[in-house]
């Protein structure tokens, strides 16, 4: 069956876990039927994940995603065990690799054949949730005799994909795939791989879930608001798993600059690198009914859960934007 149409808040909302629960809570009150956290530090994305558990009644929780550089597959799985008996059927767990920023950087660890790597973890994580016993001795991963009882009900498990082989993987080995920060003319290509790595597993494609993480912000102001993302995003195109993304995507050009501006430490360049016309290919700016069309456009090009993530900007912005999307303002 199809994925229905689905809006999403993002999470965390703050650095405070209250934050979060109190975005949480107003998204349900709103009739908003997802949220999503990203990953990147504190408040853990999977720790508070728990906790709203005990604050929410129906809205579905995703993260979008764990690093799987990060935690072994069997932390992970017990993990997701976890989450799927207190959000029991509203729980998905979403993997992916990550960036060189955060795991060489922050954690240390070396991100190291990220293809395999995922599609290992994602193999390993769902037969633990399974119930089954670990056997396995793969490229980059292994584990013996580690079992736990089978997630009950089952706990889905999403992958984070770019570019062709990431994506085909993620939708060969995972239960949907996760997209972010893509300029909106390589939406039918990363759509075409999906469709090429469903049908490697048997699967129709029509009926995976593809997430996507949209920066948007409904705002009068569209200058000050692509500047927004530039001084946030420039630095994430600077790495080498966006900026080969981005050079994929058919962006060759600017890839090379800003990967040039960025060895210069030259901040105006690598920021001036992305046009007005690609910051709007990327990120949804403007009125609050440009900003809907635009999301109705992703759900024709093929995304069945938008993540709404309003840029940084004021808290007025932040809830105008978020206002924009509850179903009495957006059908789908």
């Amino acid at each position: 069956m199809a994925p229905q149409q689905r809006i999403a808040v993002t999470l965390p909302a703050g650095p405070r876990v209250q934050d979060s629960i109190d975005r949480a809570q107003w998204a349900e009150a709103n009739g908003i039927p997802d949220a999503w956290f990203g990953d990147s530090g504190a408040p853990d994305s999977l720790t508070t994940a728990g906790i709203l558990a005990a604050h929410t009644k129906s809205i579905r929780i995703g993260v979008a995603v764990t690093p799987v550089y990060t935690r072994t597959p069997a932390v992970l799985a017990a993990t997701a065990n976890t989450l799927g008996q207190v959000l029991p059927g509203r729980f998905v767990m979403g993997l992916g690799s990550s960036s060189q920023t955060m795991m060489d950087g922050w954690h240390g660890v070396p991100l190291d054949k990220p293809v395999t790597r995922v599609k290992e973890t994602a193999i390993m994580v769902k037969s633990m949730l399974a119930g089954e016993k670990s056997n396995f001795d793969l490229n980059t991963l292994r584990s013996r005799g580690y079992r736990q009882a089978p997630a009950d009900p089952p706990v889905p498990v999403y992958l984070a994909a770019l570019r062709s082989k990431m994506i085909e993987t993620a939708a060969e080995v995972g239960d949907g795939v996760i997209f972010n920060l893509w300029p909106k003319g390589a939406l039918p290509k990363m759509m075409e791989h999906v469709k090429i790595g469903a049908e490697r597993a048997g699967k129709k494609f029509e009926d995976v879930e593809v997430v996507n993480r949209a920066m948007v912000l409904v705002t009068d102001d569209k200058v000050g608001a692509r500047d927004l993302f530039r001084a946030a995003f420039a630095p994430y195109y600077a790495t080498p798993v966006y900026n080969n993304f981005l050079a994929w995507a058919g962006y060759q050009d600017v890839a090379n600059v800003i990967t040039e501006g960025w060895a210069q430490k030259d901040r105006a360049k690598t920021t001036g690198a992305i046009s007005d016309e690609l910051v709007d290919e990327i990120a949804i700016i403007g009125s609050a009914e440009e900003c809907q069309d635009r999301i109705r456009e992703c759900a024709a090009g093929g995304i069945h859960t938008h993540i709404i993530a309003p840029m940084a900007a004021s808290a007025e912005d932040m809830q105008r934007t978020f206002d924009a999307f509850t179903p009495d303002k957006l059908s789908l």
